[in-house]
């Protein structure tokens, strides 16, 4: 079973993936492309103005202006060819991770219908895992982001993601361990439980501000939407596409056999 379900996952999330790579071409590349028209201009200015002030003391300064120029990585074309292929690898790993998680969560936690608890599931991952991380720690697009600080904004994310998944471990053994019979006061219970710690890491941890001056905030808030865009759109065709494979199994598994016509 665990088998079928890793098969499930995988098929499903590569489906996903390119679902959400669609979104991310037709909405984020283009904010991606302003911020790198930016960027661009931004650095063709400073090179502009350092190339002048080494014409002032040296005639050679047209060979190190030359040089600014050069240096190209992978073209724009290659990364958005890339942007499906970085996608479907995304969605075959999740994929992966979340149906061994469904086995050991079938029967056990949440809905019986496989199908309900594969949106239920994928919605908690998405809560969880991206949208709790993205409140403090929201996507930024290229031109925005110190290098140097890689490195310690990549482990602060890495933190509350691991904070979203213990928060939700902990709303789920309290809302098991409410036996009031009253639904309403099991979910008040669970989400409170699941709030305390986001909250407080949201509060305690160090916040990560370092917009330029003078970037468009209208380019900013849109990158950063389509980002969460991208992750809405996969979680919802994860969940959606791996709830109606599980329904459809188990509709075929409880049909009855059909008769055997007697010769």
């Amino acid at each position: 079973m665990v088998r079928t379900l890793l098969v499930r996952g995988l098929l499903m999330g590569l489906l996903a993936g390119l679902v959400a790579g669609g979104f991310a071409f037709v909405f984020g590349e283009p904010r991606v492309d302003d911020a790198i028209a930016l960027e661009e201009a931004a650095a063709g200015t400073a090179a502009h103005d350092h190339a002048a002030e080494e014409a002032a003391h040296d005639h050679t300064a047209g060979e190190a202006a030359h040089d600014h120029g050069e240096g190209a990585a992978v073209s724009r074309p290659a990364q958005k060819a890339a942007l499906f292929l970085a996608t479907g690898l995304y969605g075959l790993a999740v994929g992966g991770v979340f149906a061994l998680v469904f086995a050991g969560l079938r029967g056990r936690v949440g809905p019986r219908s496989d199908g309900r608890l594969a949106l239920a599931a994928a919605g908690t991952a998405f809560g969880a895992v991206i949208l709790v991380p993205f409140v403090k720690y929201p996507a930024n697009p290229p031109a925005v982001g110190d290098p140097e600080t890689i490195d310690s904004r990549t482990l602060l994310y890495v933190v509350m993601i691991l904070v979203g998944l213990a928060a939700t471990a902990i709303a789920v053994a309290t809302a098991r361990r409410v036996t009031t019979g009253d639904d309403w006061a099991r979910w008040v219970a669970a989400v409170a439980a699941f709030l305390v710690p986001v909250a407080a890491a949201w509060w305690l941890l160090p916040a990560v501000d370092e917009v330029p001056d003078g970037f468009p905030a209208t380019l900013l808030w849109q990158f950063r939407l389509a980002s969460l865009g991208t992750q809405l759109v996969f979680w919802t065709a994860f969940g959606v596409l791996f709830g109606w494979a599980s329904d459809r199994v188990a509709r075929r598994a409880a049909a009855p056999a059909p008769l055997a016509v007697p010769g």
